[in-house]
C-alpha cells in the first residue's frame, strides 16, 4: 500500500510529538493552546519559529524559574568505576533494565535532600527512597543477563546542569562482582515551568519542523549539543539546526528527503550533534516545535548524524 507523503510526515510528526511529551516527563505545564500553521497554505519558516520561541523565553519569568531549578543535562546514573560495566552482558543487562535484588535496601534517612552548585547556590528537593531509585533501574524483568544488587547506602554524585555541575544526594548500589557502586541520583528534577509560547499544531509537516526526542549531552567545551531526532522508514534522516541568542539556544528539527512509497509507521531515533557559535553556558536549550526546554534523555544507542 502506497502512502501519500503528507500523510506519512504527519503520522511521523504525531508519533514524534508523543515521544517528546513522554521524554519531558510529569510536572510539565504547557502554555494554553497551540499555534497552528499559517492559514494561507504556506509552511512555517523554521527560522521565524525559532526566533519567536527565543523572543518568548528570553527575559521571561519561565527562563528565570528554569535557571533557579535543578534541571539535569546529564545522566542520573553513574556506572561503577572509570571503565563503566565490565563486559557486553552487563552492558546489555543495564540497557534492558534487568536487575535482581539480593539484599535489603535501607529507608531514606530524611524527607529531603540538598542540591548544591559551586559558589554556594543550593536548593532542597524531596529525597527518593532506595526502593524507588532501584525501581527506576529495574525496568524490565525480561530474559537475558542481569545485574545483581546486594545493598545500598546514601552518598553523593555530580550531575551536569545548565547552572554547572551540581552535587546531589545519590543511592550507591553495591553490585555483585564490582568493587565500586553504581550511583543513582536520589532527587527528581525540578518541575518544568509553563512555557510562555505554545507548541505548533500537528498539521505542520515533519519535513518542515518536528519535535525533538530529547537532549543526550553537551560537549565538555560547551560548543555542541547532541539530541535525539526522529524520522521514519522512507526518508534520508533528520537534520537539526540551532538559533542562538544571549539567553537561549533554539533547536529546529526536520526530516529530509521524505519519499512516497510503501512506508511503515516505525518511529526511529537518531543522535544528531549540532555545533554552536559559543558555549551553551546557562542558556536554556529549547525545542522550536514544542516551545519547551529539551529534556535530557539517555536516547537511542546510535552514532551521531552529520
Amino acid at each position: 500500500m502506497r502512502t501519500a507523503m503528507p500523510r506519512t510526515v504527519r503520522l511521523l510528526l504525531a508519533l514524534a510529538l508523543s515521544a517528546a511529551v513522554a521524554a519531558a516527563g510529569c510536572g510539565t505545564t504547557d502554555a494554553v493552546g497551540t499555534e497552528p500553521a499559517p492559514t494561507d497554505g504556506t509552511a512555517p519558516r523554521p527560522s521565524d519559529r525559532a526566533r519567536q520561541v527565543a523572543d518568548a523565553w528570553d527575559g521571561s519569568r519561565a527562563a528565570a524559574r528554569w535557571r533557579e531549578g535543578y534541571h539535569p543535562l546529564g545522566s542520573a546514573v553513574r556506572l561503577p568505576g572509570p571503565g563503566g560495566l565490565r563486559d557486553a552482558a552487563d552492558r546489555r543487562a543495564y540497557a534492558l533494565g534487568n536487575f535482581d535484588l539480593r539484599g535489603r535496601l535501607p529507608a531514606a534517612p530524611a524527607r529531603s535532600g540538598r542540591v548544591t552548585w559551586p559558589g554556594g547556590h543550593a536548593l532542597t528537593a524531596p529525597l527518593l527512597g532506595a526502593g524507588k531509585a532501584y525501581q527506576d533501574l529495574d525496568r524490565a524483568g525480561s530474559p537475558g543477563p542481569r545485574l545483581i544488587v546486594t545493598g545500598a547506602r546514601l552518598g553523593e554524585m555530580t550531575v551536569a546542569t545548565g547552572r554547572g555541575p551540581a552535587t546531589v544526594p545519590a543511592w550507591l548500589f553495591t553490585l555483585e562482582g564490582y568493587d565500586r557502586p553504581l550511583a543513582r541520583a536520589a532527587v527528581h528534577p525540578s518541575e518544568v515551568p509553563a512555557s510562555p509560547i505554545g507548541p505548533l499544531g500537528q498539521d505542520v509537516d515533519a519535513s518542515v519542523l518536528a519535535p525533538l526526542g530529547g537532549l543526550t549531552g553537551i560537549a565538555a567545551h560547551g560548543r555542541s549539543v547532541t539530541v535525539v531526532a526522529h524520522h521514519g522508514s522512507c526518508d534520508d534522516g533528520p537534520v537539526v539546526t540551532a538559533y542562538e541568542t544571549d539567553g537561549s539556544v533554539v533547536l529546529s528539527a526536520a526530516v529530509r528527503g521524505v519519499q512516497d512509497g510503501p512506508c511503515t509507521s516505525e518511529l526511529r531515533g537518531r543522535r544528531v550533534t549540532v555545533g554552536l557559535d559559543r558555549p551553551v553556558g546557562d542558556r536554556v536549550v529549547l525545542d522550536a516545535f514544542t516551545g519547551r526546554p529539551v529534556p535530557y534523555t539517555d536516547g537511542p544507542e546510535a552514532a551521531p548524524a552529520r
